[in-house]
């Protein structure tokens, strides 16, 4: 321990205990890792939806993808729709606003990544992901069930009005 100027003791461990979480958190809103995450959910869409998926669905995939416990309650295939999940799982949504505005940011500065980088492409105002080779993560990773999770929430996006998403999550784009 060392004692600064002001006389208060100072841990160095304490410290770094108290600043992991924030480094966590930091990593999670990197540009690189949203870009990944919406290029996935953009991939699986237009699976679905050859037109691609509107940009703005990007600022519902994010936060639900990052979430830790909206991964944990997703359906293991879009058998279950949207609608029906959101209304059996109230807790989750009751926040969901919260957590939507606050990743605002970082989502637009991972948009902002894949475009300059060429992760994903815009065509009349829908993503795509760009055509280039992609490394998958290792299983039983927290990276590998972002990115399986981004999936299914791409693929429900594109069974669903994108008006509805945003009303069935209450929030507006």
């Amino acid at each position: 321990m060392t004692i600064p100027p002001t006389g208060q003791i100072r841990d160095p461990a304490a410290e770094t205990a108290w600043n992991e979480p924030a480094a966590l958190v930091t990593a999670m809103l990197n540009p690189a890792m949203i870009a990944t995450l919406l290029s996935t959910a953009a991939d699986a869409y237009t699976h679905r939806q050859t037109s691609g998926m509107p940009w703005a669905l990007s600022f519902i995939a994010a936060p639900m993808a990052l979430h830790q416990g909206t991964r944990s309650a997703l359906p293991a295939s879009t058998r279950t729709h949207l609608s029906t999940w959101i209304s059996r799982h109230p807790v989750l949504w009751a926040g969901f606003p919260r957590r939507a505005k606050v990743m605002v940011a970082p989502v637009r500065a991972g948009l902002r990544f894949a475009l300059r980088h060429n992760v994903l492409e815009l065509h009349h105002d829908c993503l795509k992901q760009a055509d280039q080779p992609r490394n998958e993560p290792p299983e039983n990773t927290e990276m590998h069930d972002i990115l399986r999770s981004a999936r299914l929430i791409g693929a429900w996006m594109a069974d669903n009005e994108t008006a509805a998403i945003f009303a069935g999550l209450g929030v507006e784009p």
